[in-house]
């Protein structure tokens, strides 16, 4: 696993941030110290959101998010061919409820500019 992250995007949707971070992993366990980096590294965060596609293994964690976000971020890992990756998107609440199809939408956004910021899209 590379400890940094290959791309990172930061975006705003009606006060609420969110961070999204591209890694390239090993394995499967490598997921673990990735959502641990991001829980140290955005305290306020309500949400770390996580997709995983390594080999064969495809998974995804909404961490308790609406509209299922990490589903969203397996698709984005799909359609770029991203293997042995992992996009992470931790949400800071802004106090204002976007709904599932805005949450989606915002978490499909920052995770398309973090793929982009990395350079490793098809």
């Amino acid at each position: 696993m590379t400890a940094e992250p290959l791309g990172t995007a930061v975006t705003e949707v009606r006060r609420s941030r969110f961070y999204a971070h591209l890694y390239r992993v090993e394995g499967p366990e490598d997921i673990a110290r990735v959502l641990a980096g991001h829980h140290e590294a955005y305290r306020k965060a309500a949400h770390h959101c996580a997709a995983l596609r390594c080999g064969t293994l495809e998974e995804f964690k909404n961490d308790g998010e609406v509209g299922r976000p990490g589903r969203v971020l397996l698709d984005l890992l799909r359609k770029h061919s991203l293997g042995s990756h992992a996009l992470v998107v931790s949400r800071i609440f802004g106090g204002v409820l976007l709904g599932p199809g805005n949450v989606g939408r915002a978490f499909r956004d920052v995770g398309e500019a973090a793929i982009r910021e990395a350079g490793v899209s098809r």
